[in-house]
């Protein structure tokens, strides 16, 4: 992909010449992005560069009720996955005039976060751009569209890491098949009471409000539940049948917090948060919402350098819903040291998806 420099005024520039305005003055509408609330879209922009390669703007918020900075002050790195997310589902309507009643099945998401310092959050939102290819996977149109979205991360011309997103785009009929064939109903599960597992507290899992947590502890070593409450405004932002991908996120990045976190150094201080730097997940089946996924530690590696990398299968009813791998970094060592050839991606065991 051609290297791109930021501007004045916006401007982003391209060595052949080329010359666009990528603007951040708005949200694009939240339908093309899959979301009922403005404030949960993070797009502004986007810009088609020929070739499946596209730029598209986004804006961060400063603060956020679920994406809060962490207590360094830098941007939550799961906003990096709800754009990536934001951005293919923006692009493959807006862009490849795929139809909005499409149902969009996860198959695989990474990121890699490679500077976090450069996500610190300052007197202004921070704009973000994504220098983004597509490209068709296994894609059968019209009823079955399989893509995959590539993306390097931007900000003030500087590549501060990267993410990617596979996922199949079914229409109703097909998905109503696919569902009933795994269990589901298909249609929207409407919220009829709160829920009444006892999470655990907000601090203990990086987060400020009690009704963020997600994570509950079990009576078995290297186990925990994922239990999200279906009126929660930004994880169940719309009905869903199923647990959507930003859950599953959310409680990996919750059970990072509980096992990587270090106390502090005097009683009462708050604990020393690792940093989420980089994850992959493979979508292996739907996870359902009327039984508890739990998220089983299957390897726990540390690395002198000081990461700290999990294998986590979410797993319910005895059937794998989702093989996650992620890395969490320690503040006192710089990233550098840190990189891919210091901690070998572990080992997954291939597995079918079910789209």
């Amino acid at each position: 992909m051609s290297e791109v420099q930021q501007g004045n005024a916006g401007i982003w520039t391209r060595p052949d010449g080329l010359a666009e305005r990528l603007t951040f003055q708005r949200t694009v509408p939240r339908h093309l992005v899959h979301r009922a609330s403005v404030a949960e879209v993070f797009l502004t922009d986007a810009l088609a560069l020929g070739d499946d390669r596209f730029l598209v703007g986004a804006q961060w918020p400063r603060d956020h009720a679920l994406y809060h900075p962490d207590a360094l002050g830098r941007s939550d790195p799961l906003l990096a996955a709800e754009t990536v997310r934001q951005a293919l589902v923006y692009l493959a309507h807006w862009h490849y005039a795929i139809p909005l009643d499409r149902r969009f099945v996860g198959r695989r998401m990474e990121l890699d976060i490679a500077e976090p310092q450069a996500l610190r959050v300052t007197g202004r939102p921070l704009h973000v751009v994504l220098q983004a290819r597509w490209e068709w996977v296994d894609s059968r149109p019209p009823h079955r569209h399989g893509m995959r979205l590539e993306a390097e991360l931007v900000v003030d011309g500087r590549r501060i890491g990267r993410g990617s997103l596979h996922v199949v785009a079914l229409d109703e009929r097909r998905y109503g098949v696919l569902r009933r064939r795994t269990g589901g109903s298909g249609g929207p599960v409407v919220p009829v009471q709160r829920r009444r597992t006892l999470t655990l507290p907000a601090a203990r899992v990086g987060r400020l409000r009690g009704k963020d947590s997600v994570l509950a502890a079990t009576r078995r070593a290297g186990e925990w539940e994922l239990h999200a409450d279906l009126d929660h405004a930004v994880l169940f932002d719309h009905p869903t049948d199923h647990v959507p991908l930003m859950v599953l996120l959310e409680g990996v990045r919750q059970l990072g917090h509980v096992l990587t976190s270090r106390p502090g150094e005097r009683e009462g201080q708050p604990a020393v948060a690792s940093q989420l730097t980089s994850l992959s997940i493979d979508c292996l089946a739907f996870a359902e919402l009327n039984s508890p996924v739990r998220l089983l530690v299957t390897e726990d590696r540390t690395a002198p350098c000081g990461t700290r990398q999990l294998a986590i299968d979410a797993v319910q009813d005895d059937r794998g819903v989702a093989a996650v791998t992620a890395r969490w970094h320690h503040d006192e060592t710089p990233l550098s040291a840190a990189g891919p050839s210091a901690t070998p991606p572990l080992p997954r065991v291939p597995r079918q998806t079910t789209a």
